[in-house]
């Protein structure tokens, strides 16, 4: 190991872990090793600094475990990155909306709004979006991210504020994204798939902190809000796979060995890491199109249901944020500033007050940080400290 593992639960949590490990023991085909096994492999990655870390919601996952934070050292030479570290869907994130309606405003209109919400909104897997676009068009959107939806009309301006890295990724190409990727994502625009992803109308049951609350405009319990979860679709899916294939191959030309296959990587500043960044970061700017396409989408619907504007509805984005990404952020390692390639895998980045990358609106309760709830359980809004800066590279569970 080069760092240590760091596991962050609690008792319950902890159970939890063991009976994975106890399932593995007895079904030793399992896909994936146990996610404790697998914070250890990744501990022992060229260039990894501070801790491999296991956050709150860990499970195994595919190399990295869901809810692993790893950070490399962009000063080394053999630091690498691993898409196994990212996940499959590139740039899966939440985004939540807030409303000035309350529950007594919508509770004879359910039935009403959801199908409406259903209507606008395609669903499923291999379900096919409302945007029309051909391959130029593609890869405009693809190099550009949220800014393309302003210029097609699909955000508003003030939506990118309140994004996380102004939804868009600078450092993304189109032309290395392959052309079968490009295929799965044409028709996928402003779809939400299927799984875990959802589009929810939701109700605010408790306020704890009613001042950072305030400050993103939630006010009053029972208050509306719509919760977007998506990701990057087929598109991001087949870029995380093609750079799987290209660096399972390369891994000898660098001299890389590693414990398990699926932590396939090559050094970052390498030509195969690079592409892999830049067509990740095409990924990233494709997934916030689409939650910005069904956030236009969620706006009609409402709009539709309620008979006025979605700016007379206060339908504004309070926050989106990603929890499959890697980014390259600055932060204290051995008591020095360091440049730094943060793989978040089911983690989100959880910035605190008045840190630079933050917007202006949120400087003094920290970056809002979305957790999204399964069907029928909670979700909820947290906000960033210092400590997780020093404790967990900036970041939380997802």
């Amino acid at each position: 190991m080069n760092v240590e593992g760091h596991v962050y639960v609690n008792d319950n949590l902890r159970t939890l872990i063991y009976e994975e490990i106890n399932a593995y023991k007895t079904n030793k085909s399992s896909t994936f090793l146990p996610a404790v096994v697998q914070i250890a492999n990744v501990s022992t990655l060229p260039g990894i600094v501070k801790a491999s870390i296991a956050l709150p919601d860990v499970h195994a996952g595919y190399g990295f475990a869901i809810g692993n934070v790893a950070a490399f050292d962009m000063s080394n030479e053999k630091a690498v990155v691993s898409p196994g570290g990212v996940g499959f869907d590139i740039n899966c994130g939440v985004r939540l909306l807030r409303t000035n309606l309350f529950y007594d405003d919508i509770k004879n209109k359910q039935e009403e709004l959801a199908q409406l919400m259903f209507n606008h909104i395609p669903v499923g897997v291999g379900s096919q979006g409302v945007i029309i676009c051909n391959q130029e068009y593609l890869d405009d959107a693809l190099c550009s991210g949220m800014d393309w939806c302003v210029k097609e009309g699909y955000s508003w301006v003030e939506d990118k504020a309140n994004c996380e890295d102004n939804g868009r990724s600078l450092y993304a190409d189109s032309n290395c994204v392959s052309i079968r990727a490009k295929k799965r994502g044409i028709t996928q625009m402003g779809t939400l798939g299927a799984g875990n992803h959802y589009a929810e109308i939701q109700i605010v049951d408790e306020i704890y902190d009613k001042k950072s609350a305030k400050l993103m405009g939630i006010e009053k319990k029972n208050q509306v809000c719509v919760m977007i979860h998506s990701g990057s679709r087929g598109l991001g899916h087949q870029i995380a796979t093609d750079a799987l294939i290209d660096m399972e191959k390369s891994m000898k030309k660098y001299k890389i060995n590693v414990i398990d296959k699926q932590l396939a990587c090559t050094p970052i500043h390498s030509k195969e890491g690079q592409n892999y960044l830049k067509a990740m970061g095409a990924a990233c700017n494709f997934a916030w199109i689409n939650r910005s396409s069904m956030t236009f989408l969620a706006r009609q619907a409402f709009s539709k249901c309620f008979n006025q504007s979605p700016d007379d509805l206060d339908m504004h984005v309070i926050y989106d944020v990603s929890h499959n990404i890697a980014k390259i952020e600055d932060h204290i390692v051995n008591g020095k500033l360091k440049k730094l390639l943060v793989h978040r895998k089911g983690s989100t980045r959880a910035f605190p007050p008045f840190h630079p990358l933050i917007p202006l609106d949120y400087q003094y309760c920290g970056q809002p940080i979305l957790i999204g709830g399964t069907m029928g359980t909670y979700s909820y809004v947290l906000t960033g400290t210092e400590k997780a800066m020093d404790v967990s590279i900036g970041s939380t569970c997802h």
